[in-house]
């Protein structure tokens, strides 16, 4: 395999890919003409380009491998060790102005679009995703502050955080309540001074601890006063490992105590804790307790913690997407230069042929990238109506923006989860028998992402909330808006050649079953059985939204022939004939209100 670094840049992600999909597709040029991003242009965006690819293959992917195997452990001390490259890395990024990148001028940032911000961080997620979620949480955790804290906090944490100073985590799980939230007992009693003494343990908290920067801002939820279960009565709380001052120095060291470490099968460079918060030695200021600060106000801790996991929710689906490319790639690679066997009618006596030649291992390659264009295509898709929500010149767009995400956040995080996967899987598949060892990267890469389809919420958590409240928000507005972008799109490519107009059909088709399948399940007086297989959904909504991105892509591409257009065309064929079919059975199990898993008592398992 290539280890220079044009070699590793070309394994990671497709530059013409991502150029494709920001200039011609979704003109992100276009944004430079609003107040909002004015003082940048086409050439700014791609040095921003440039710089990530350059810092992500030289400062991220060459540890990816050592990150793993030398996964962080607690030392004598009781400091956690990560392997040495992680900190040149992470402040390699910072020093560059990256983590500032699309925060407002006013909190020091570059102002940049949000699309702008998520391809820059597709290329260190394919680069080595566990120690770039050191610095995408951070970043998270300092826009949902600037969001919701009042100045003081913004000041003491958020801009630190932005600076590349401080580090952030979110704490929402614990060892009995997983991610059921309100079943969490961690308490917070208000003082006197304003601040809270939080207790209670958090586990599986990402980037938990470390010595990266000067601080980590925990982002903690907490029950305060009345009710003791539900939902009500959640809020949430910045808890900083060290109190941090009124003229921001560093003061002393807050009762969060780290109790120990989860080992994964995946992802293995990023510290994930067990917490425990007012359980250690340390009293701060003289009294037992974590000192923490409310974010929002009483009660609001889920509303303004979704801020943050809307956000990861799509940031998980971006690692997934890189991962599946870089697998992609790495496969591709492999395919054209691995000689077996010969092509099929020539005789034994005829010269080997690379594997690429075989039929079988082109649907591999082409279900792949299938697989992975169309979630990066959905992913920055998503970013790209962030940008609009922030800069669009009118409240009618702005509106549409912001309810057409919050539809497609649930596709967003679990279709690249589930399907780059299977992306990666295929990858250890073409490389036969080397694709299971360590000798190439394959097998890690479906190992880190295979933790993405848990990372934010499972597939179930996903399709309870697409069809349990999204679909169905205010009667369907935004699903209906959804609906609306999709056929237009459809529209427009009947006006083009047969081929386009072929997929169009066939989508429209599948919007159609969609559609009555949404009102079915949503007029269901048996609604459990009608929620029963919402995952299901969620997967049959996700391969009709994926074939909508790729006729997207088939129409921006129209009229333009080359490879790289032919291989656009070939891969969306691929999803529609072979993939988008399988919502038919999907939608008809669905109206069937299927009770096979409903009905099944857990004795018979």
């Amino acid at each position: 395999m290539t280890t220079t670094p044009a070699g590793r840049a070309a394994h990671l992600l497709s530059r013409r890919n991502l150029d494709f999909m920001l200039y011609e597709w979704l003109d992100v040029a276009r944004l430079t003409a609003r107040s909002r991003f004015r003082e940048h242009s086409a050439e700014t965006f791609s040095a921003v380009l440039d710089l990530s690819e350059q810092l992500a293959v030289r400062k991220f992917a060459p540890h990816n491998r050592e990150a793993d195997r030398c996964e962080p452990v607690i030392g004598a001390d009781g400091r956690v060790l990560l392997a040495p490259p992680v900190r040149d890395a992470v402040h390699a990024y910072t020093a560059a102005g990256l983590q500032a990148a699309s925060f407002d001028h006013h909190y020091g940032g570059m102002q940049l679009p949000v699309t702008l911000q998520k391809a820059s961080s597709l290329w260190f997620t394919a680069a080595n995703g566990s120690t770039a979620g050191y610095l995408f949480l951070a970043s998270a955790a300092a826009n949902l502050l600037v969001a919701h804290a009042g100045a003081d906090l913004v000041d003491r944490y958020a801009r630190p955080l932005i600076e590349g100073r401080f580090f952030g985590t979110m704490c929402l799980s614990e060892p009995d309540a997983g991610s059921s939230l309100a079943d969490i007992t961690t308490r917070a009693d208000l003082r006197d001074d304003g601040t809270y003494r939080v207790r209670g343990t958090k586990t599986w908290i990402s980037a938990g601890d470390h010595e990266l920067g000067e601080n980590i801002v925990h982002l903690v939820l907490a029950r305060t006063g009345a009710p003791e279960s539900g939902v009500k009565g959640i809020s949430l709380f910045a808890v900083p490992k060290f109190l941090v001052e009124a003229d921001g120095s560093i003061g002393e060291r807050n009762d969060v105590a780290l109790l120990g470490l989860n080992h994964k099968m995946g992802n293995r460079g990023t510290v994930n804790a067990v917490l425990g918060f007012g359980e250690g030695d340390h009293r701060p200021r003289g009294e037992a307790g974590a000192i923490g600060h409310l974010v929002g106000s009483e009660g609001s801790g889920l509303a303004c913690m979704f801020h943050m996991m809307n956000e990861a929710r799509i940031a998980v689906g971006a690692a997934a997407a890189s991962l599946g490319s870089t697998g992609y790639l790495k496969s591709l690679a492999y395919a054209k230069t691995r000689l077996q066997g010969r092509r099929a009618g020539d005789g034994d006596q005829s010269p080997r042929v690379p594997i690429i030649e075989h039929a079988d291992v082109r649907r591999m390659l082409l279900a792949q990238k299938s697989y992975v264009e169309g979630s990066l295509a959905l992913v920055l898709y998503c970013a790209r109506l962030v940008d609009e929500q922030a800069s669009a010149p009118g409240e009618a767009e702005r509106d549409r923006a912001r309810m057409m995400l919050d539809v497609l956040t649930p596709i967003a995080k679990s279709f690249p989860a589930q399907w780059c996967l299977a992306a990666n899987d295929l990858a250890i598949q073409i490389h036969g028998g080397y694709g299971y060892t360590r000798d190439f990267d394959v097998e890690q890469h479906y190992r880190d992402n295979r933790l993405n389809q848990i990372h934010e919420g499972t597939h179930g958590v996903q399709g309870l909330d697409l069809l349990g409240r999204k679909v169905r928000a205010n009667g369907g507005a935004a699903f209906q808006i959804l609906i609306d972008g999709m056929r237009k799109t459809a529209s427009s490519a009947r006006e083009q050649d047969a081929e386009p107009t072929a997929l169009a059909e066939l989508l429209e088709r599948r919007i159609d079953r969609l559609v009555a399948t949404s009102e079915t399940l949503s007029r269901a007086a048996d609604r459990p059985a009608a929620m029963a297989n919402s995952s299901l959904y969620l997967e049959a909504m996700g391969h009709v939204v994926v074939a909508w991105l790729w006729l997207e892509q088939v129409v921006a591409a129209a009229d333009k022939a080359d490879d790289f257009y032919e291989g656009k065309r070939a891969a969306a064929r691929y999803f529609f004939y072979y993939e988008l079919p399988r919502t038919d059975h999907q939608f008809d199990l669905l109206c069937r209100f299927d009770r096979t898993t409903l009905d099944l008592v857990p004795e018979c398992l």
